[in-house]
């Protein structure tokens, strides 16, 4: 396949299938193999390494996948990039060379560095790189490329702009390459994984495969996975993860603005969809800043509430322990998971989660959780505790911050020792306000039926930092023209009413029959801060397709068809 790069993926997160690389290795042909590991918890955690020893600070899961596959992917001649450097690409690059030295393996290892930012007051402070320091260290003969902070996308977009050559001009081939990235970044949810209608993938999916982009000159690429391998790649698989974790239309990077409302989809084969017409725009001239504080102490314990009276016995837990620790940070949540009438406790019991905040260890630890396991005897009727008395845990805080590009020292350190730096871009634009979409048409009258939402939708959703974005997308033609209409902000917030009181964005993307909100400060200050039972807001898709609407009387269930824009 001349012209052709095959780009896989073998890691979406700090803590993903082990296997991975041996089976991404082992399952076919493959030009680069990347690994994505780091998330914003996953800075604040290597944060804490480091502060326990400095020499850490990256991903040591990687190395011990490595071991078992370096000496394959030197032969099959695959080069590796991945964020697994974390915060420290340079102790992460040596540990490489150490492991390839004791296995008796000739390796070259570039890396990049620069996003690391000094700010005394943070714990971590990364800058969000670009991809041509990995052209660069790949471009000087690197077998294996680490970086720290780049953004995901950029493990892909790397390896394309030293396949093809392409400059800082070629916006178009950039956003295309940072498209097929953002695609394969998360592993398996791109091939089947917590993918809305998982009953209907071949294998229910049990096991999805990871993905490949198969890359070409002009951007576009083709999404597959191996043969053999789990799950499934379709329009609407493809479709789900485009729509994870992204704001409006202008997708912005460090190399290039991607417009997600001129990607098109369309069925390419069995496990295997182009994706094509990306148009890119000059990149804004800051880079986003990802920085991790120690925010306090925190604890929680969990009150089973039995049988009746639920709102007067979870009143008297509350009078109690604010009586008992201070009211000071302290959060309850009564989740009603009772049923009347039920037959057995715990189909009978609501659930009293109790949290608590402070910047004092003592106070957040045993004090508090000692204070609810002395009501055990002296509180509601049927008082009964899922959580045992335990210390305090610290938790981070994480906010975004921006710097300009031409502040960061964006270095490419090759194989050799050289260090090559990397100039910002030069053509920048200011990011522009999103176009208020016009106001979709009103919803035909017509005869209705009541269902899940999720008969005729499917939906992805994600954190970032304290926001949350939805994304749901109409398996047809028609139905979209009926979801565009019907799923505004208001209508939103009565089915969701968390998000009533929150500043929440609407976008259109037509070509993917999809509307994408962002919840500004759903999930307050992070995911390690956050305190609600979806922290990182991965079920709240889930959430909204569950809830019981008036669904047109006419329009089908079902699979979607094949090609995005055409009606099953």
């Amino acid at each position: 396949m001349n012209g052709v790069l095959r780009v896989g993926n073998a890691s979406g997160f700090y803590g993903d299938r082990f296997s991975a690389w041996r089976e991404m290795l082992d399952g076919g042909d493959l030009d680069v193999l990347t690994g994505d590991y780091l998330a914003e918890l996953t800075m604040l955690i290597l944060g804490r390494d480091r502060l326990r020893d400095p020499a850490l600070g990256y991903a040591k899961t990687f190395l011990r996948q490595l071991e078992g596959c370096l000496g394959t992917a030197l032969d099959r001649g695959v080069r590796i990039v991945t964020n697994a450097g974390g915060l420290n690409p340079a102790g992460l690059a040596a540990a490489i060379g150490a492991l390839a030295e004791r296995l008796g393996l000739p390796v070259r290892v570039g890396y990049v560095e620069g996003d690391a930012l000094d700010r005394p007051d943070a714990l971590t402070a990364n800058a969000y790189l670009g991809a041509f320091g990995i052209a660069a260290c790949l471009d000087g003969g690197a077998d294996v490329v680490v970086t720290g902070r780049v953004t995901d996308a950029s493990l892909v977009v790397g390896p394309a702009i030293a396949r093809f050559g392409w400059g800082r001009d070629d916006l178009d081939a950039l956003a295309g390459a940072t498209v097929a990235g953002h695609l394969v970044e998360c592993g398996a949810q791109v091939t089947g994984g917590n993918f809305s209608f998982f009953t209907e993938l071949p294998d229910g999916g049990h096991r999805p495969g990871f993905p490949i982009a198969e890359l070409h000159p002009d951007g576009s690429c083709v999404l597959t996975k191996h043969p053999g391998t789990g799950g499934a790649v379709t329009v609407e698989t493809v479709t789900a993860q485009l729509l994870y974790e992204v704001g409006g239309p202008a997708y912005l990077g460090p190399d290039v603005v991607t417009r997600l409302d001129t990607v098109t989809l369309h069925a390419d084969g069995p496990d295997r969809v182009r994706v094509s017409g990306v148009r890119g725009t000059p990149p804004p001239d800051t880079l986003k800043v990802g920085v991790n504080n120690l925010g306090g102490f925190r604890n929680s314990m969990t009150f089973v509430l039995c049988g009746l009276d639920i709102p007067a016995k979870a009143a008297l837990v509350r009078g109690q322990l604010e009586e008992a620790v201070g009211k000071e940070g302290l959060e309850f949540t009564l989740a009603r998971t009772d049923h009347p009438d039920a037959a057995d406790t715990e189909a009978a019991s609501a659930l009293l989660h109790v949290h608590l905040r402070d910047g004092d260890r003592a106070r957040a630890g045993r004090a508090f959780s000692a204070a609810a396991v002395e009501l055990a005897l002296a509180s509601y009727p049927g008082c009964t505790l899922t959580t045992l008395p335990g210390d305090a845990t610290p938790y981070g805080v994480f906010t975004a911050d921006t710097v300009p590009q031409d502040a960061v020292a964006h270095v490419a350190v090759l194989p050799s020792g050289e260090r090559v730096s990397i100039p910002p871009p030069t053509r920048t634009d200011p990011p522009a306000p999103e176009p208020v979409p016009a106001d979709p048409p009103p919803v035909a009258a017509g005869p209705t039926r009541r269902g899940p939402l999720g008969e005729l939708v499917g939906a992805r959703s994600g954190d970032k930092g304290g926001d949350a974005n939805l994304g749901v997308w109409a398996r047809t033609d028609r139905a979209y023209d009926w979801l565009r209409g019907w799923l505004t902000v208001e209508r939103l917030a009565e089915l969701l009413p968390e998000t009533a009181p929150l500043a929440v964005e609407r976008y259109e993307l037509p070509n993917l029959r999809a509307v994408n909100f962002v919840i500004r400060g759903l999930l307050g200050a992070g995911v390690a801060a956050s305190t609600r039972f979806d922290p990182q807001a991965k079920a709240l898709g889930e959430l909204l397709r569950s809830r019981i609407v008036d669904l047109p009387a006419d329009l089908p269930t079902g699979p979607a068809a094949t090609t995005t824009g055409e009606d099953s």
